[in-house]
């Protein structure tokens, strides 16, 4: 049997030019000059991670506590199922027209 290593990956570094191992991580870095191999995509998660650690609208939070009875715990699943329903379907357009422009 043939104990072949793994495939490996490589990038150019956008600074230097050098070709430096690449793991397709946003943080991998280039072995000459220690610059990030792909810095918009490391932006770019930063940013989502700090979207993602902002607190929703208080229109959007609709809190079911253990004082509410029935109906009103009922009407509050409604309204969160709408709101899920609702986002999903503008992602559904918003993807539709992206793919749609090219």
């Amino acid at each position: 049997m043939n104990d072949a290593a793994p495939l490996s990956a490589s990038k150019k570094c956008p600074h230097c030019g050098f070709w430096s191992p690449w793991q397709q991580k946003s943080d991998d870095v280039c072995q000459r000059c220690g610059q990030l191999l792909d810095p918009v995509r490391n932006r770019s998660e930063q940013q989502r991670e700090l979207e993602a650690q902002e607190p929703l609208p208080q229109f959007m939070r609709i809190e079911i506590t253990p004082e509410d009875k029935g109906l009103v715990r009922f009407g509050k699943q409604i309204i969160r199922g709408g709101q899920v329903a609702f986002a999903a379907t503008v992602s559904f357009i918003l993807w539709f027209l992206t793919l749609a422009a090219g």
